[in-house]
């Protein structure tokens, strides 16, 4: 049974921890929890089916095989020094956006296994994307352990630490990206005169569809474009004007901001 300590039981923390329960089954972990607010755990234990409890920070690092760090950034260096105090050394994995390994490291105490990531909340559906990076006393069998955890819930690439700011700004990030995309598709849809059920259903499941044949088929997303694309038809009339009103700078300059916000939060 693996067992894995929880300290943060906020949106993220928790859709992480509950989507590792669903794929891996509520048999094969037991989890340890710890927020600031008592409300935050007890929360999260009335969705789990596996075996919970709540506990101090220094007792969930003393009873995990990993710890998944799921704080503020603010919060982090108060909390990670407090860890070193630890009996034992599990395998902390941080999900804080833009805190360095170096720093994890330093404030958690010489010879601690650290590994960086950055998921996103669709990992609640098993659909999530995450980046990962190990730290200098991080194990291959610990970096084989966060990719198991992390691709139970959708994806997840190891990369240079240098690149996890840029899968923020994409990935971390992107999930509120799409969400404004599917709203503005639905809401063209029902100024078109569909009713707004209708509308929201098939802008989410177009998003849907239209990923899914990206990641199944290998394609690049401009040659599947191509293939919807008929000369004179109603695909380029509605190209030529998101082309006109900026949307593919608009994005690019989402991830770019995201990215470059994630670098200033860890200096």
């Amino acid at each position: 049974m693996l067992k894995i300590g929880l300290i943060g039981c906020g949106k993220m923390g928790g859709a992480l921890l509950r989507g590792i329960e669903s794929a891996l089954g509520a048999k094969n972990v037991s989890v340890t929890l710890c927020d600031a607010v008592p409300a935050a755990v007890k929360a999260l234990q009335e969705g789990l089916k596996c075996r919970s409890k709540a506990e101090t920070a220094l007792k969930v690092a003393e009873s995990a095989d990993v710890v998944i760090l799921a704080v503020k950034p603010g919060d982090m260096e108060k909390l990670c020094t407090s860890l070193g105090k630890a009996k034992n050394r599990p395998l902390y994995l941080s999900i804080a956006a833009g805190i360095a390994i170096a720093k994890l490291e330093a404030w958690l105490g010489e010879g601690q296994r650290v590994i960086r990531t950055m998921p996103n909340t669709p990992a609640l559906v098993g659909a999530g994307a995450a980046g990962f990076a190990r730290g200098l006393n991080a194990t291959a069998a610990d970096a084989e352990l966060a990719s198991k955890l992390l691709g139970a819930v959708g994806t997840a690439d190891e990369v240079a630490e240098k690149l996890l700011d840029a899968v923020t700004g994409l990935s971390g990030s992107g999930p509120a990206y799409i969400y404004t995309v599917i709203e503005a598709l639905a809401d063209g849809g029902v100024l078109m005169g569909l009713p707004r059920a209708a509308a929201l259903r098939l802008a989410a499941q177009t998003v849907t569809g239209a990923a899914q044949m990206v990641l199944q088929t290998g394609k690049h997303p401009a040659a599947l474009r191509d293939e919807v694309t008929s000369p004179g038809g109603t695909t380029i009339a509605a190209l030529e004007q998101l082309e006109k009103h900026g949307l593919r700078n608009a994005l690019i300059q989402a991830v770019r901001a995201a990215t470059e916000k994630s670098q200033v939060l860890g200096k």
